[in-house]
């Protein structure tokens, strides 16, 4: 089996969403797909900057006569159907650019998805769905926000703070390489100081000629804690402006490389004043102890979606058998090309 087409995760600050509604007369009384289809692209039907593209339309509730927070309306008896949908869009020349990558590999792109939304299919579960979550998925020059409440997504948001600027932060402060930075980011960093142990000791490498020094563990956690706070203080305001800070009784789940910093989940309860857990993709499958990390829960979700596609009929990367079988093509496909 060779994989010919993929399934692309999306993210950025490019990044947009926003709300729309449509209404369409049913036609014989009874809802029917072909209504739903419909009344979804009138709604999708609305002005968006052209250098912006529509990526995804998630419908949110459904309305029949005036009978709302319908989900599912097919066989509903109603002369009128109405719907809201959360619609996601991203820069074209961004889409046009990861096309152009993906095709050096020899590959095509089947579609393209919005990365914390393919991550929300690896990490969460359909009751933190329905009561209220916020999926917060830290990556390296982005922050993803996605939150769902009654099984659907509300809102989505980016914040140009991740990974990558406490790595920064970490170079300035220690006066180290970038490279040397993220090393000790990974192998030494916590994100409370109190948790850092005040008589551990690291190297820290020093720049150009200049000789290495050693430095205390607090020292590093007192530069990484004041970034994520700054991070999910953030995060807090939108949530705040979204009108959905109340609404989320099953709390946060952290994701991304980020979200491995020992202390991280501590903090966030300490800001959100929310559960918080971090989301690991559930796969229980070959290869589970590759895969069963934050770093890969877009990927993880990515693999869900495209095998979902394909149960629905349609043409995927994966012509046969189910996700165990896919992580294993795509790891053969990952050995063969890098």
């Amino acid at each position: 089996m060779q994989i010919q087409t993929v399934l692309t995760g999306m993210g950025g600050s490019h990044i947009r969403s926003f709300i729309s509604s449509g209404m369409v007369a049913i036609k014989e009384r009874e809802v029917t797909q072909a209504d739903v289809a419909r009344v979804i692209e009138t709604a999708k039907a609305v002005n968006i900057p052209t250098d912006q593209q529509i990526l995804h339309v998630l419908p949110q509730e459904f309305i029949v006569d005036g009978q709302e927070d319908v989900r599912e309306p097919l066989g509903m008896s109603g002369v009128r159907l109405e719907t809201r949908v959360h619609i996601v869009t991203g820069a074209v020349s961004a889409a046009q650019n990861i096309v152009k990558c993906v095709r050096r590999c020899g590959l095509e792109v089947q579609d393209l998805m919005l990365q914390p939304l393919a991550s929300s299919m690896a990490v969460l579960t359909e009751d933190e769905k329905e009561l209220g979550v916020v999926l917060i998925d830290i990556g390296g020059g982005t922050t993803d926000i996605a939150v769902f409440t009654g099984g659907a997504i509300r809102h989505t948001a980016v914040i140009p703070i991740a990974g990558d600027q406490i790595t920064n932060d970490i170079a300035m402060a220690l006066r180290t390489p970038t490279p040397d930075a993220e090393e000790i980011k990974i192998r030494h960093g916590v994100a409370k100081q109190v948790l850092a142990d005040p008589h551990a000791k690291i190297d820290v490498p020093g720049i150009g000629e200049r000789d290495p020094r050693t430095l205390s563990k607090q020292a590093l956690a007192a530069v990484i804690e004041p970034r994520l706070e700054e991070l999910f203080l953030m995060v807090q305001q939108v949530l705040r402006e979204s009108g959905y800070e109340e609404l989320l009784s099953s709390g946060v789940v952290l994701t991304g490389g980020t979200s491995l910093m020992p202390g991280i989940a501590e903090l966030g309860e300490d800001i959100f004043m929310k559960p918080v857990r971090i989301g690991v993709p559930d796969y229980a499958g070959g290869l589970a102890d590759m895969v069963r990390t934050p770093r890969f829960a877009t990927a993880m979700g990515l693999l869900h979606e495209a095998r979902a596609q394909h149960l629905r009929g349609r043409r995927v990367a994966s012509q046969g058998g189910g996700l165990k079988q896919t992580v294993q093509k795509m790891k053969e496909w990952f050995l063969g090309n890098f």
